[in-house]
């Protein structure tokens, strides 16, 4: 091979390796595009699907508001509703503990009333006495008046206790102090030297109450104004029933001594 074709040689091999070289720069260079294209279409796309899951947010927000909102008023509305119950609980309370004071204050007057209702009867009550061996029920004027009239006859004033005793047994025909009223009729009539009525008053005395814890002394003051009358039967005769019903009693001794003085 002659120097020329060596170098004519050279030459085309050059030329080929610098076009090859050129399509291989083409070629890079429509990819690069292609990436750039691709990466503007997936930052077009990520932009895209952002909005659209923000659009998507705001509309779930929005719903979420909707129904929300409702539920917010209500549980508004139902503390209100709380509160004021929470203040008519009070208010119940503040008035059902004055309620409590006004019924206390109430029981407590009532309470006063009846005691003091109780102390204006009592002395109104029917009162238990014992009285020569007997229990009974008297009223209590019955009682203030038997004591005054009694007394009168412990005090002497006979003449006052005569008039006391007879307004005593028609006031009280019943009473359970009638026997003894009689027995005190009697003492004041004798002490007042009314032996007749004296005698009137121990004979219904010993009659209605033979078993009498006085009877004796009135069977024996009974003779002593039948004497006085000079009325001598009629005293033996009492003085000898007097002996024979009370027999072994002091007046029995008494009554068997005046037998032996009277003539």
């Amino acid at each position: 091979m002659n120097a020329r074709a060596s170098m004519l040689a050279v030459a085309l091999a050059a030329m080929a390796s610098l076009f090859g070289s050129l399509s291989s720069a083409q070629a890079g260079v429509f990819d690069d595009d292609e990436a750039r294209k691709a990466i503007v279409d997936l930052r077009t796309q990520v932009k895209q699907n952002d909005e659209a899951s923000k659009a998507r947010v705001d509309q779930l927000a929005g719903q979420m508001n909707d129904l929300l909102l409702p539920l917010r008023r209500s549980i508004l509305d139902l503390n209100g509703q709380i509160e004021a119950l929470r203040a008519d609980v009070a208010k119940l309370r503040g008035q059902n503990e004055q309620l409590a004071r006004d019924l206390t204050d109430a029981q407590r007057k009532l309470t006063d009333q009846v005691l003091a209702l109780e102390s204006r009867l009592r002395p109104l009550e029917p009162q238990k006495v014992s009285l020569d061996g007997k229990d009974f029920q008297v009223d209590p004027e019955e009682r203030r008046q038997y004591e005054a009239a009694t007394g009168l006859v412990r005090r002497g004033d006979f003449a006052e206790a005569d008039a006391a005793l007879q307004a005593f047994l028609r006031r009280y025909s019943a009473s359970g102090y009638a026997d003894s009223v009689r027995f005190s009729l009697g003492i004041a009539q004798y002490g007042n030297r009314n032996c007749k009525d004296a005698i009137t008053s121990f004979k219904a005395f010993i009659a209605s109450a033979k078993d009498h814890p006085r009877a004796p002394d009135a069977a024996l003051t009974l003779a002593n104004c039948q004497a006085d009358l000079k009325d001598v039967k009629a005293a033996k005769r009492s003085l000898e029933e007097l002996i024979k019903t009370y027999p072994g009693t002091e007046q029995a001794k008494a009554a068997k001594e005046r037998l032996t003085s009277l003539k």
